[in-house]
């Protein structure tokens, strides 16, 4: 049985500025009061469930995010005929960070992104044990639950390489985001196997920066625009603090003018194959 509190039990910190703590705070309510009704106290609870009292206390006060697992166990235990596992939705939906969520919708509802990455590889294309390491080494550091809901966050999005309508993807990497190990040499070697495989879908075209291009119009630091169902367009950008959307038009012009130069100085996406290629082979 767990008895602690890590991010190895079922749940997520929630952030307290997150309107989603409503949603987490009433499936809280509903599990004590289910808990409740079938007689037992949290201690007992925790045993048939596996987990310790005191995750199953945060739970319940709306502290914790429970996972899709925690709910169909809890449905099981109480007895309560599928009225708990419906949950799963609702707080599916909740799960991630207001931030990640919006960004995800729009990623969805996109017809075309196109993204420019200058540190480390663009989200949709990271593996999971890549990005784990990216946000373990964030500092100040992320708790341990902080990082498993933002990695989970960023692998669920990844869903839009496979949508159908399929959307045209377009990524230009820098060549120091293919050397450099970051979570070790296995990490690196089986993020860019990743990339070759992502790079062979007929809606994706990944291009490589090289470092001695002389000329580059991405100085400016990451960008991405993204185009919509409705024909609008919305763009996005990071920097030391959280990255920004950029919604007015004038602002949207200048990043797809500055993305579209910024792709024709780049490899081809038959050369940044093989790019991609030697450096794999010299990892």
């Amino acid at each position: 049985m767990n008895t602690t509190d890590g991010a190895d039990e079922s749940s997520w910190e929630l952030d307290p500025e997150d309107e989603s703590g409503a949603v987490i705070a009433t499936v809280g309510r509903q599990l004590k009061m289910w808990r409740e009704a079938a007689g037992f106290d949290r201690t007992k609870f925790g045993e048939r469930m596996g987990y310790g009292a005191n995750l199953i206390y945060k739970i319940e006060r709306g502290a914790r995010i429970p996972r899709p697992e925690f709910l169909d166990k809890a449905d099981e235990v109480l007895g309560a005929g599928g009225k708990i596992a419906a949950m799963k939705a609702d707080v599916e939906r909740a799960r991630y960070p207001k931030k990640v969520r919006d960004l995800a919708k729009l990623e969805s509802e996109a017809v075309e992104l196109g993204a420019y990455g200058n540190h480390n590889l663009h989200g949709l294309l990271q593996t999971e044990e890549y990005a784990r390491a990216l946000y373990e080494m964030r500092r100040p550091a992320y708790s341990p639950d902080e990082v498993e809901r933002y990695v989970s966050a960023r692998m669920a999005r990844q869903g839009v390489f496979y949508r159908l309508p399929s959307p045209a993807l377009t990524f230009v990497l820098e060549q120091v985001t293919l050397e450099r190990t970051i979570g070790g040499r296995g990490v690196l070697r089986r993020q860019l196997e990743r990339l070759l495989d992502i790079g062979q879908l007929r809606n994706v075209e990944i291009q490589v920066m090289p470092t001695d291009s002389e000329d580059h119009a991405g100085m400016g630091g990451h960008l991405q625009v993204v185009k919509l169902k409705d024909g609008t367009a919305v763009g996005y950008v990071e920097a030391q603090l959280p990255g920004r959307l950029i919604t007015n038009a004038t602002d949207i012009q200048l990043l797809e003018l500055r993305y579209g130069i910024i792709r024709s100085q780049a490899l081809s996406p038959r050369e940044s194959r093989a790019f991609i290629e030697k450096a794999l082979g010299e990892t």
